[in-house]
C-alpha cells in the first residue's frame, strides 16, 4: 500500500530530473560565455597587432613619390604644328618629339623636324634637319645638324639655317652646297627667297654649270 510519504518522495524525484538538466545546461552556457570573454579580447588584440604590423611594413617598403614640378617642361610625341604664311599658304611642321621651354612657352625644341610649305600646292618645299627650335610667336624655325631644303627647283644642304614660315625666307651664315637643273654651287653664306624662286650666295662662291643641252638630256 502506497503512503503519502512515498508519493511525495516520488514526486520530488521526478521533479529533480529536469531541474538537474537545466542546471547542467546553464553551467555549460556559463563555461562557453566565460571562454568567449577570454577569447574575444585575444582575437581583437591579434587583429590590432596585424594591422599595426601591416602599416609599419608599408611605411618601410613603400617609396616616397615626389610630386611633379609645375615648372617641368612639357614633352610631346609626334607633334604637328600648322599655320599659314603671309600669302595664306599652309604649312605643316612635325617632329619625333617636341619639348616646350620651361622659361619661354612659345619656344619649342624639336627632334628631327620636318617642315612642308605649301603642301597642297604644285611645288611644295621640304626642310629637314636633325634638330630645331620653333618660335610659335614669331614663326621662326631654327634648324641645325644636317639641314636640307628641297623642292622642284633643286636642293640645298647646310649645317644650320633660320627659316621664316611667314615670309618663306631661309638664311644661313655657314657653308652651303646647292644643286639643281643648272648645276651645283658652294658658298659661305646664303639666302633663299620665295620657296627657292630666288637665291643669294656669298663668300668664296664656286659654281659648276651644266650645259643646257646636257641638263635637258639631249
Amino acid at each position: 500500500m502506497t503512503t503519502a510519504s512515498d508519493l511525495s518522495a516520488l514526486s520530488a524525484s521526478s521533479a529533480s530530473g529536469p531541474r538537474r538538466t537545466s542546471i547542467q545546461a546553464w553551467r555549460r552556457r556559463s563555461r562557453v560565455i566565460h571562454g568567449l570573454r577570454l577569447l574575444l579580447p585575444l582575437v581583437i588584440g591579434l587583429i590590432l597587432a596585424g594591422l599595426a604590423a601591416s602599416v609599419a611594413y608599408n611605411a618601410l617598403t613603400t617609396r616616397r613619390v615626389t610630386p611633379g614640378n609645375a615648372n617641368d617642361p612639357i614633352r610631346l610625341i609626334n607633334p604637328h604644328f600648322v599655320g599659314r604664311d603671309a600669302r595664306g599658304r599652309p604649312f605643316v611642321l612635325t617632329s619625333v618629339t617636341a619639348t616646350r621651354d620651361s622659361s619661354n612657352y612659345n619656344r619649342v625644341f624639336l627632334d628631327k623636324p620636318v617642315l612642308v610649305m605649301d603642301a597642297d600646292g604644285t611645288d611644295p618645299l621640304h626642310i629637314t634637319s636633325g634638330s630645331g627650335i620653333y618660335h610659335e610667336d614669331t614663326g621662326l624655325l631654327e634648324v641645325s645638324h644636317g639641314v636640307r631644303l628641297s623642292g622642284a627647283r633643286g636642293a640645298v644642304d647646310t649645317d644650320s639655317s633660320v627659316f621664316d614660315t611667314k615670309t618663306e625666307e631661309l638664311t644661313g651664315s655657314v657653308a652651303v652646297h646647292g644643286a639643281g637643273f643648272l648645276g651645283e654651287i658652294q658658298a659661305k653664306s646664303y639666302a633663299v627667297h620665295d620657296q627657292g624662286a630666288s637665291m643669294e650666295f656669298h663668300g668664296r662662291v664656286h659654281t659648276v654649270l651644266i650645259p643646257k643641252k646636257q641638263a635637258s638630256g639631249h
